[in-house]
């Protein structure tokens, strides 16, 4: 495995470790009433309208008719409860009846419809859920438009959500993200809220790491060093953390540090990647 891969696999750890933890984590209250209704419009040439565009020259004449339908059902309905159920649909026919060579192109529509549902009906859980839609593919887009407007999608989404549920911290924390890897002009802020939950309490692992990973991505080595150091001394057991700080030290040649976190990470590591970073381990001590 080379060396630029281990960044990547600790990566992919973290962001299903934190999703999986964060969604098990979620207090949800009540519908509410609509405060915000508006939906986000980003500065640029891209919208909704410039993915549906492109998605819909794949559709079947049937796809397009039952298209049309509930397109215009949701443009002419009235009913707050009514329209959420046809956004609904709409979303489920992006997901689940159009097929496509690259499935990755019905997304943003799949996604938006989700999130137009979650904005009328205005609870902690849908609004949650559309905006780790997004959360999760803005940072994959390599187009910085497209990617713009993804981020843009979730940051207004969390918002809403942290609307009904300020103390929620996991939501603060993935706010934060938005703002430091979203393409906004404010990323430092992004950094201050993910500070503020683990100023609150040092031992918030999510917060710490996402501390982390912002100094890494940022260049600032020596501080995402230090920040992995102290989740690992906190959870001694933080497989990310560990991953991190050996893949630091292998790319700066450090080898003696570089060994010392790769053999930390051995008990904790399924059979096969266990034996990827042995070889790796002897490899260094050549």
């Amino acid at each position: 495995m080379k060396k630029a891969q281990w960044i990547t696999a600790a990566i992919s750890f973290l962001l299903v470790i934190m999703l999986y933890a964060f969604t098990q984590k979620q207090i949800f209250g009540e519908p509410k009433k609509p405060i915000l209704t508006k939906s986000p419009t980003a500065s640029s040439s891209v919208n909704i309208d410039s993915f549906l565009n492109h998605v819909r020259s794949h559709l079947t004449p049937d796809q397009i008719t039952r298209l049309n339908f509930l397109e215009s059902s949701a443009a002419r309905e009235k009913d707050v409860a009514e329209k959420i159920h046809i956004y609904h649909q709409l979303a489920r026919f992006w997901k689940d009846s159009v097929k496509m060579e690259d499935q990755h192109e019905i997304f943003e529509p799949y996604a938006w419809y989700t999130a137009e549902a979650a904005r009328l009906e205005n609870s902690e859980k849908s609004l949650t859920f559309a905006a780790r839609l997004f959360w999760s593919n803005f940072r994959e887009e390599p187009k910085p438009e497209a990617k713009k407007w993804k981020a843009l999608q979730a940051k207004d989404l969390y918002e809403r959500s942290l609307n009904i549920n300020p103390s929620n911290d996991s939501l603060q924390i993935e706010l934060g993200e938005v703002y430091v890897y979203g393409g906004f002009a404010m990323p430092m802020e992004g950094v201050g809220m993910i500070r503020k939950v683990a100023e609150k309490d040092e031992k918030n692992m999510y917060a710490q790491l996402a501390l982390g990973y912002a100094s890494l991505t940022s260049g600032q080595t020596d501080k995402a060093i230090e920040r992995f150091k102290k989740i690992a001394q906190i959870d001694p057991k933080n497989l990310n953390a560990i991953l991190l700080l050996a893949d630091i030290y292998d790319r700066n040649d450090e080898k003696k540090a570089a060994i010392e976190w790769y053999q930390k990470s051995l008990p904790l590591l399924d059979p096969q990647y266990k034996k990827e970073v042995e070889q790796r381990i002897e490899q260094l001590n050549k």
